[in-house]
């Protein structure tokens, strides 16, 4: 298959170029500049260079291809990102069948301790945008599918940095995002990958669809093991407001959110996650996630 992919050279997009390639698909990596390009094209992928929020430009590629996956995630005017994306693809896809996979993100939900796939978004400010951007693609096309990654990790990258990183205070304590008890849901980049392949290989759109390792862990019991593998001595709840603070209220507010999915939806794929620990895979701790 042929198929069209943003953010080939991103922390997402990169693993989701070498699954793809692995599996035999012709990648066009619809980049910005001739450096992505020569990246991309090293990894495998032919390269088209252009501005991606110029939706005539964009769907033009489209036309050209099997399908599309989107992983690009810029540094600012996310939102007016994401909406030029949608109006090429709408134009460029629309009715015809062809499939479309969208990033979606795991905060989109709101708090939960079992959240759904096809349960109703309640965001926080910081990704509120998301939300209309998803359910209009949703609306239009049944080849959609929204890929909802869990907090992503591994390759030494991801959000696990907040707290592996995270400030130490005067007694060398690791100081936790709010009191460090919520659950974050995670997901290995590369699981991740392969399941953006799938998508993209089902016959039909999906959906949103959760990307969870199964194993949600609270940021303490990362903070811990930070504390066991000796580069800390202990832990300290920070609380909420000095979190929010500290690195920004919306920002704050989204990592505040207690969220645990299980990703059944992915599983009845075939999707299973080989990393399923985030514990063991960033700090080599064996125990299990709390």
């Amino acid at each position: 298959m042929r198929i069209l992919l943003t953010g080939a050279t991103g922390y997402i997009g990169s693993a989701v170029l070498a699954e793809l390639v692995g599996a035999g698909h012709d990648v066009v990596a619809a980049v910005r500049s001739e450096r992505a390009a020569d990246e991309a094209r090293a990894h495998g992928a032919t390269a088209v260079v252009g501005e991606l929020m110029d939706a005539a430009w964009l769907a033009s590629q489209l036309a050209g291809v099997d399908a599309a996956i989107h992983t690009a995630a810029p540094a600012t005017d996310a939102a007016a990102f994401d909406t030029a994306i949608v109006d090429a693809v709408l134009a460029a896809f629309d009715g015809t069948g062809r499939r479309y996979v969208h990033t979606g993100g795991i905060w989109a939900y709101g708090a939960g301790d079992d959240l759904a796939d096809d349960a109703t978004p309640n965001p926080p400010e910081l990704v509120a945008w998301r939300v209309p951007i998803e359910e209009r693609l949703l609306a239009a096309s049944g080849s959609v599918t929204v890929i909802v990654p869990g907090v992503v990790y591994g390759r030494d990258r991801g959000l696990a940095s907040l707290v592996v990183d995270a400030p130490r205070d005067d007694a060398g304590r690791v100081e936790l995002v709010g009191d460090g008890d919520q659950h974050w849901t995670w997901v290995h980049v590369d699981d991740l990958a392969r399941l953006y392949r799938l998508a993209v290989e089902h016959e039909t759109g999906l959906g949103r669809l959760i990307a969870s390792d199964g194993s949600p862990t609270t940021v303490r019991t990362l903070a811990e093991a930070v504390v066991a593998r000796g580069d800390a001595t202990g832990v300290v709840a920070e609380g909420a407001e000095r979190s929010r603070a500290r690195l920004g209220a919306t920002f704050a507010d989204a990592l505040l959110l207690d969220q645990r999915a299980s990703g059944a939806k992915a599983r009845a794929l075939g999707w299973t996650p080989v990393h399923g620990n985030v514990v063991a895979e960033l700090v080599g701790d064996e125990a299990s996630a709390a």
